[in-house]
């Protein structure tokens, strides 16, 4: 490779008298290009800077992407503008023997701008090139023929065989030095190193007398179970664990003996009985730690890491038949690698913010724009937890008079079907002499017994029917007197009563159970809504979907509800996937949404505001 070899530098002295010749002038210009490639090199390493992105045109050419990278000797890459190839126009298509090519970029330099030589000799060229123009060049080449990546040997991996064998090898490895009082990682790699096609399982029990598991335990399993990789391929299993804020210096983690076993097709084979990993203890951060480790690299090891000229941009999977070929898949992602700039570190913080938190994530227990009813769970640590509340309203239209009966939507309350009492009290707002202000106020019961002391506007009577198998209730409204506004506004409680078989769940689960942000929701068909459910007193935990019925529509297993065409009410059965038994259930109304529906819900909405 041309130029590989950056140092040692040397740069012109000056003296007076000096003659300076063209060999004088090139070494001026060699001093600064390659101290600033050795500078790159170390500085950043190989890859890609920004852009080169490669995507498929058509079946035979591909687009790549304006960008910059730095290769294996500190030289920039630059492409300036996007371009587009053929396929088989690139350099090396002829070559390729798979139907796996991986495409990549190099420097590349060419001589320009001919000019007439003044004081050329006879045997010497007339005519000279006066520029070197930088560039680039692209070529293809089979993704088998590109060897792993070099990985420089240092000593901050400590490593022990747990197996060995001649289809697989297993090795357990974790940093030789570890930081007390903080989190450090085990990792089991599995590598298949031969051509045959067997399943391997294998397990081992680590005693670890400094460490403590998140069971807060002294020892760990380790192992896989059932696996199958191609030759080449690996597997890692990580396993966290705490170490212990103690005086000792160093610890030993061991292989409890008796406790390895390997499988290959369940055949057993010999592994190793017993090792130890000696670890050294230390005070420092782990900052500390890893920069000390990687200020150790020396320059040789650094020139090993980055040797490769050429820059991988993409794999391009084809379909080659006699001569012919189209693109079947282009994949950039696994062939990129990319350089770490500091220009780029205020958007990369930002980025990563989405896949960080700081501080624990709570679910907000308010929500805007909830249709009918939201239950609210009272449950706190150590009170009883089958108690739900919420609002409602029941909508009277425009000739509502006195007599009428009107009737709310179908709630679900959210503490599933069986026996369940549900009282309904009736919301208002007056004027508070005391306070000097607006003071809302629920009341349960007869709101005429309190008409005259606080002029209530609305004298209802109201019932609550209860759907114990459907986990739900509606509720209706008679006027006793006429009323000029739209909506009236309740509050309900609902109280679920065990009997039966329940009485032993609810002591296996007193303080645990789940409930659903919205559970009842109108929508029209083929429309889409999110069922979120709340965790009461446990851990978020993984939740299961189902329909009770068929032609109910379509659930997907994270939540996501799509409604069928058809109108009707339509049930979804919501529980924890690993205790059935903790489970709720949300109800969708689907209706055609007609011009007069939202006229009145608007109206409804306005008027419940200045009743309210």
């Amino acid at each position: 490779m041309s130029n590989s070899q950056l140092y040692p530098f040397e740069r012109n002295r000056y003296y007076p008298g000096k003659l300076l010749t063209s060999a004088d002038f090139q070494a001026e210009q060699n001093y600064h290009i390659n101290k600033g490639r050795f500078i790159n090199g170390l500085m950043y390493g190989s890859g890609v800077v920004c852009g080169l992105g490669v995507f498929s045109l058509d079946d035979l050419s591909i687009l790549i992407e304006s960008g910059v990278a730095i290769d294996g000797t500190g030289r920039e890459v630059i492409l300036d503008t996007s371009v587009v190839k053929k396929v088989s126009a690139i350099e090396g298509f002829d070559r390729l023997e798979t139907d796996t090519a991986v495409l990549k970029i190099r420097y590349s330099e060419q001589d320009v701008h001919s000019v007439y030589s003044v004081n050329h000799k006879e045997d010497e060229k007339e005519y000279e090139y006066n520029r070197i123009a930088e560039g680039y060049e692209l070529f293809l080449i089979d993704k088998e023929e590109i060897g792993a990546d070099y990985s420089p040997e240092t000593e901050f991996l400590t490593k022990e065989i747990l197996f060995k064998s001649e289809n697989y090898v297993g090795e357990v490895m974790m940093p030789a030095t570890v930081c007390k009082g903080k989190n450090v990682k085990i990792v089991l790699e599995i590598r298949k190193v031969s051509d045959e096609d067997v399943r391997l399982s294998c397990r081992g029990i680590l005693e670890i007398p400094v460490f403590m598991t998140p069971d807060d335990e002294n020892e760990l399993e380790i192992g896989v179970e059932d696996v199958s990789l191609k030759k080449g391929e690996s597997l890692r299993r990580e396993y966290w664990v705490r170490v212990m804020d103690t005086d000792a210096d160093e610890s030993e983690l061991i292989l409890r003996s008796g406790s390895a076993s390997t499988f290959e097709d369940e055949t057993a084979i010999n592994s190793s009985a017993h090792f130890s990993i000696r670890v050294r203890l230390s005070s420092a951060s782990p900052l500390e730690l890893v920069s000390r480790e990687t200020g150790r690299i020396n320059l040789e090891m650094r020139n090993l890491e980055y040797m490769d000229e050429a820059i991988s941009l993409a794999e391009i999977h084809l379909v080659r038949n006699a001569g012919s070929y189209i693109i079947d898949d282009i994949r950039d992602t696994s062939a990129k690698k990319y350089v770490l700039t500091p220009a780029q570190e205020i958007m990369r913080n930002n980025y990563l913010s989405y896949y960080m938190k700081d501080v624990e994530i709570k679910r907000s227990r308010e929500r805007r724009n909830i249709p009918v009813t939201k239950p609210e769970s009272s449950a706190k640590s150590g009170e009883f937890t089958n108690i739900a509340t919420g609002t409602l309203e029941v909508p009277l239209g425009r000739n509502a008079r006195e007599g009428d009966i009107r009737y709310s939507g179908e709630i679900a309350h959210g503490l599933g079907p069986g026996n369940v009492y549900v009282e309904i009290g009736y919301n208002y707002v007056s004027d508070d002499p005391d306070m000097g202000a607006n003071q809302k106020s629920t009341i349960y019961g007869n709101p005429e017994l309190f008409s005259q002391q606080n002029n209530i506007l609305a004298n209802v009577e109201t019932g609550v029917k209860v759907l114990n198998e459907k986990g739900s209730f509606v509720v209706a409204a008679r006027l006793l007197r006429n009323v000029d506004y739209l909506v009236l506004s309740f509050r309900w409680v609902a109280i679920r009563f065990p009997s039966g078989d329940d009485i032993e769940l609810t002591e296996d689960y007193y303080d645990k159970s789940i409930s659903v942000d919205t559970p009842t929701v109108i929508m029209g068909g083929k429309e889409s809504h999110f069922f979120g459910v709340r965790f009461n007193n446990m851990k978020a935990c993984s939740i299961t979907y189902e329909l009770t019925s068929p032609g109910s529509g379509e659930i997907s297993s994270d939540g996501i509800y799509t409604a069928p065409a058809k109108e009707g009410v339509y049930e979804i059965r919501i529980y924890c996937t690993d205790m059935p038994v903790i489970c709720t259930y949300a109800y969708a109304i689907v209706k055609k949404k007609m011009l007069d529906d939202k006229n009145n819900h608007s109206g409804a909405t306005e008027n419940t505001g200045d009743s309210n």
